[in-house]
């Protein structure tokens, strides 16, 4: 793995983390991202010293998706199996689909692939493998609508 795939992989799980605090305590995004460029970011917490961070990638991802979160639910709403809703979703779980549905929607220089194993992989973070795969498939979904990939 290259450094710069490295610090996009970190930046993708750090905003996750930060539009799940968004969601849950609805923070004001401006605030949010000094937050987590002050305190998040590459910093050393207890003498455990975080991964590098692609920050304006970062930034592009929890910017974009606060931006564009409506039409971004509304993708991943038409991909949820017949009566599955949105308010079904885990929280944690929304937030992976809705950054990387963002970054097939708006980041075409990264690989379709790239983006969806990166998001399974943050997934598997928080998820078991059923759960990883559901995100695997609904982006894949994501992917051929708007990259027609």
């Amino acid at each position: 793995m290259t450094a710069k795939s490295n610090t996009r992989s970190t930046a993708r799980l750090a905003a996750v983390q930060a539009l799940f605090q968004h969601d849950m305590e609805k923070t004001p995004v401006p605030r949010l991202l000094k937050e987590f460029h002050d305190h998040r970011l590459g910093a050393e917490i207890e003498d455990a010293q975080y991964r590098p961070v692609e920050v304006d990638f970062f930034d592009d991802i929890v910017v974009g998706v606060s931006e564009k979160r409506d039409e971004i639910d509304a993708l991943i709403s038409e991909k949820l199996a017949s009566g599955w809703s949105m308010g079904r979703l885990d929280k944690t779980m929304l937030q992976i689909l809705r950054a990387g549905a963002f970054e097939l929607m708006a980041r075409d220089e990264v690989p379709t692939g790239t983006v969806i194993t990166e998001y399974v992989d943050v997934a598997h973070a928080f998820f078991d493998k059923k759960d990883s795969g559901f995100i695997n498939g609904l982006l894949d979904a994501i992917a051929k609508q708007v990259r027609g990939s």
